[in-house]
């Protein structure tokens, strides 16, 4: 017990460290301005995009897996289904942070949702985000109900917030219940054509609509990043899922594990299809902005984030140990494979923001080679220590987990598992 608490102590200190020398970072970024960046106007575009593409990635793959759980009663996921949810909410709020701080002047963020020009698609962008941050709160609150009713029969800070979060309501019948699962398959069914077309499919639609960048303007680019989300969500959620119920002395469900690695193994798959043909028919085309791109991304001095990153960690060795007839009967493997497959879709934002940037438009035009600076890599490593922290809290604050019975609460085991969550 007391080498836990110091491990969560350390676990704390180790965030709050990072989340420190990432405010030191967005100051400076505050006074300088751009200036502390490596961004040029032949490259407006750099690390905090990739970032802002990865985990609005994240947040719609997250959502759409939960939709598996609520909306289609997938009950063999169902112990990650809230955890989906919250994941998918804080993925949003680091997106919103990292394409705050690429903002030339970020006090004007608000101007996007003041004035809006009706055929911009960011501007259809930004509503989509805020419906849909809001749909999330509410999907998560009803799928919780029910055990925050139960947690505030307790004490403590915890039955305080959840008598908050309920507005003192004691209502646990199955009418109740039932309301609550309709609810929830009603925001999901909402929901699903919002991610897909709004959020990440949107999300692909900015970079689809740059006539400009022969790479990104392309009809696959919304799929693909739609795909992506779901790599990337479902191997967040199968990492998260096992690291936390280990470090919480629970038992593993080997068998909810093994099915999330096979669904992730498609995903992946089609991705890496979808991958394929985005080359082949942009090098078929032969239009020389595109091959000239394609060269980059494959053979220029950034051609390792491609090849070592976003292949050979992020497919090529997790498509081994999922297939593997050893390694895909181990837990620890599988976690493995889906942190490199996280891994490897983040580099999949790097080389889909960075080489297409690269090619000048317009011949004379110098190259637009970027590295990231210092400043936005210590702002990056901050946001995303802040994420995992209101994570950490979340999972402390709320029944993330769902609760047997209320014998639980009275013996301080404020959130077991149990076989139904919605």
């Amino acid at each position: 017990m007391k080498s836990s608490e110091q491990l969560t102590k350390a676990w704390y200190g180790v965030l709050i460290l990072l989340m420190a020398l990432g405010g030191w970072a967005i100051i400076e970024r505050i006074n300088a301005g751009l200036a502390v960046t490596n961004l040029t106007s032949a490259t407006p575009w750099g690390a905090w995009v990739a970032f802002y593409i990865f985990f609005v990635g994240l947040s719609a793959g997250s959502f759409l897996l939960s939709t598996m759980i609520f909306v289609f009663k997938m009950e063999q996921y169902e112990k990650i289904g809230r955890d989906a949810l919250l994941v998918a909410i804080l993925s949003m709020v680091l997106a919103m942070c990292f394409i705050l701080l690429d903002l030339g002047r970020m006090e004007r963020f608000w101007h996007t949702l003041r004035y809006w020009n009706f055929t911009s698609v960011l501007a259809w962008e930004v509503r989509f985000y805020v419906i849909y941050v809001g749909l999330l709160t509410a999907e998560l609150y009803f799928s919780m109900r029910q055990d925050l009713i139960r947690v505030a029969q307790g004490t403590g800070w915890q039955a305080s917030l959840a008598r908050f979060l309920t507005f003192g309501s004691t209502d646990l019948s199955e009418e109740s219940k039932q309301r609550g699962h309709r609810w929830l398959k009603i925001l999901g069914s909402i929901g699903i054509p919002i991610a897909i077309f709004g959020v990440h499919g949107g999300t692909g639609t900015l970079f689809a609509v740059a006539k400009a960048r022969a790479f990104w303007n392309s009809g696959l680019f919304p799929v693909i990043f739609v795909v992506s989300a779901l790599v990337s969500g479902t191997a967040l959620l199968l990492a998260f899922y096992v690291i936390r119920t280990k470090v919480m002395g629970r038992e593993v469900d080997k068998d909810m594990v093994k099915s999330l690695a096979g669904l992730l193994s498609l995903f992946l798959l089609v991705d890496v299809g979808l991958e394929f043909y985005e080359f082949f028919v942009g090098a078929y085309g032969l239009e020389h902005a595109e091959l000239a791109t394609i060269e980059t991304i494959f053979e220029s001095p950034f051609s390792w984030s491609f090849w070592w990153i976003q292949m050979f960690l992020g497919v090529v060795v997790p498509l081994f140990i999922f297939f593997n007839s050893k390694l895909k009967e181990s837990v620890k493997a599988i976690t493995v494979g889906a942190v490199l497959v996280v891994i490897g879709i983040l580099g999949v934002r790097f080389n889909i923001v960075v080489p297409a940037l690269i090619v000048p438009v317009l011949h004379g035009l110098p190259w637009g080679y970027y590295y990231p600076t210092l400043i936005e890599w210590v702002s990056s490593i901050g946001i995303i220590a802040f994420g995992l922290f209101l994570y950490s809290v979340a999972i402390k604050a709320l029944p993330i987990d769902a609760i047997e019975d209320i014998e639980d609460i009275k013996e301080g085991k404020l959130y077991g598992a149990t076989k139904e969550v919605y």
